[in-house]
């Protein structure tokens, strides 16, 4: 689905020379040829990877095609290659579940500079999302464990037997791209979630995330219930787990903080429930879950 929907984002852009950065084994470049084919546009193609396997895959693709003359392969980590021209478009597969959990504004921060002026990013924005849930048996699952790390460690999940206590409410943002030079990717926010009235009483587990995506002008994609893709089976929800589960009265209100923080070599999530009762602040400083840059 993720790719005929670039196919169809390419064929609505006037564009000459293209970026796909992170391009893997190659499925953003067939289908931005495909659509150059099919509306008679000629593209110059830049294929930027850095996974030395996904490149040997990516030699062999462009021979069994044919388009040498068409596609340049850049074996090079995108922050450090220096392009020779600019972009008109820059493509890239980077989101996660959560949307930027996988790096995605710190890698196209580092590639944004490989775009003209007036240049386009695909995806253009995206935005994470969270809600509380009651997860017994995934928190039963963790617990087995029997340490705080894995209670302080996200996970990517489809989410069985779980109830969702209140709508998904906006976390994060990024847009690109951000030529501010106060940007950070740093973030912080406070959400508070009122149960339905029919609700009653519940345990919280913890939180299941979700994002959305801009990809282009009006075309969207993401796995936010209210808004997700039919048929979107590429990325599961991500779970935010509590150390212990936390009763909630009739009627309460639920109060949770989350921050996303950046060090020189990781990045990573810390979350804190603060009402209506507080819990201790989960993976302080990355000890327990981070990635890394």
């Amino acid at each position: 689905m993720l790719y005929l929907v670039f196919n169809r984002l390419i064929i609505r852009c006037s564009t000459k020379v293209l970026m796909v950065v992170g391009a893997g084994r190659g499925p953003l470049v067939r289908a931005s040829l495909q659509a150059a084919e099919e509306t008679g546009r000629m593209l110059k193609v830049y294929a930027v990877e850095k996974n030395p396997n996904a490149v040997i895959t990516l030699h062999s693709l462009i021979k069994l095609e044919g388009w040498e003359s068409m596609v340049t392969i850049i074996s090079s980590d995108m922050r450090c290659w220096d392009a020779p021209e600019k972009a008109d478009i820059l493509v890239s597969e980077l989101l996660g579940s959560f949307g930027d959990n996988e790096l995605s504004p710190e890698c196209l921060d580092g590639a944004q500079r490989f775009l003209k002026p007036d240049g386009i990013s695909i995806p253009s924005s995206y935005t994470s999302f969270i809600q509380p849930v009651t997860a017994s048996k995934l928190h039963n699952d963790i617990k087995a464990h029997k340490d705080i790390a894995h209670f302080e460690t996200a996970y990517v999940v489809k989410l069985h037997r779980v109830a969702r206590l209140a709508p998904p409410q906006e976390v994060f943002s990024f847009a690109h791209p951000n030529f501010s030079p106060k940007a950070t990717n740093q973030r912080y926010t406070k959400l508070q979630f009122e149960l339905p009235q029919d609700t009653g009483s519940c345990l919280v587990h913890g939180f299941a995330g979700y994002f959305d995506a801009v990809l282009y002008k009006d075309v969207h994609l993401g796995i936010e219930p209210n808004t997700c893709t039919p048929n979107m089976f590429s990325w599961f929800p991500i779970f935010f787990p509590l150390r212990k589960p936390i009763y909630v009265p009739s009627e309460s209100p639920i109060e949770v903080h989350f921050w996303r923080c950046c060090g020189a070599t990781k990045v990573w999530y810390e979350w804190a429930l603060v009402a209506p009762s507080p819990s201790p602040i989960h993976n302080s400083n990355g000890r327990s879950y981070w990635v890394g840059l």
